[in-house]
């Protein structure tokens, strides 16, 4: 089996694929500065675009997992998370409460994707 490595680091790669299914690694906003609604916007940008280094696109994506450092902020999370998502091929989610890498952070969402 051939294993790709999108970005791969010393301790991480942005995205791996292996047996047809490429595995996005947590990805965090860019910006901190901003709300989790601007957050959420840089995280999915980020996404957009290990999307397309991958060759992929959102219909692809199989499952995504949004950890919020604040329940309280999945209203607005679920905003900008539904205008980005396709109607129709919305993929299977979680999104549960959790202490983040650092206290600035408000948002990181994983996904799974089929790689073609």
């Amino acid at each position: 089996m051939t294993i790709k490595r999108i970005n791969a680091g010393s301790r991480m790669s942005d995205v791996v694929i292996a047996g047809g299914i490429a595995y996005f690694s947590g990805i965090v906003p860019t910006d901190t500065s901003g709300d989790v609604a601007e957050q959420t916007t840089s995280v999915l940008d980020r996404i957009d675009v290990l999307l397309a280094e991958a060759g992929l696109v959102r219909s692809n994506i199989l499952r995504a997992e949004i950890y919020l450092a604040n329940i309280v902020d999945f209203p607005r999370m679920n905003e900008v998370w539904d205008s980005w998502v396709t109607a129709g091929e919305t993929p299977s989610r979680v999104t549960s409460e959790a202490k983040l890498a650092r206290p600035e952070i408000k948002v990181e969402i994983m996904i799974t994707a089929l790689a073609n």
